[in-house]
């Protein structure tokens, strides 16, 4: 089993009993992959994305627990040490799993984008998000105008909301 397979089973049994949350990571860790692929990011950006994607929203439950709210800044606060843990669980490397760690902590923050993981995992999670949310087309319109940088990220904001 890949070190990538063991998180992403061990982020279903974190969400044991929630459908909903399961599927969103698998989702964004879906469009995450493609992306990265499609970018054409190197093998540890690229499994650093991956691993990023799949863990992405693990402060939810942290957050729910302490402030009674799923926020986003709440995510970026409480998760990532539990990201780190959980990666670090599954044989990746200390390296990769600070970086994960740091894009948890980074995911809801839309300023600054530095790095191809952190502008890919940022795209991945609206592509699922504006769906999720059932936004109007501006909204789409809104965030591909604003957030998506990359070419493929672009193309299937775009071919997915008809803009």
């Amino acid at each position: 089993m890949t070190c990538l397979d063991e998180l992403y089973l061990k982020m279903v049994d974190y969400y044991a009993d929630d459908p909903a949350r399961i599927q969103h990571f698998v989702k964004v860790h879906s469009f995450a992959a493609l992306i990265g692929r499609q970018e054409g990011l190197d093998p540890q950006t690229q499994q650093t994305l991956e691993a990023a994607a799949l863990v992405h929203d693990i402060g939810i439950k942290p957050a729910e627990a302490q402030y009674h709210s799923a926020d986003g800044r709440y995510q970026e606060q409480l998760g990532p040490a539990p990201a780190r843990e959980m990666v670090l669980s599954c044989g990746f490397a200390p390296a990769v799993a600070d970086s994960v760690a740091w894009l948890v902590g980074h995911h809801h923050t839309y300023t600054a984008i530095d790095g191809p993981d952190y502008q890919i995992l940022v795209e991945a999670d609206f592509l699922v998000n504006l769906h999720e949310d059932g936004v109007p087309r501006s909204a789409a319109r809104h965030a591909l105008e604003h957030i998506f940088r990359t070419p493929t990220g672009t193309a299937l904001c775009k071919t997915m909301f008809g803009l």
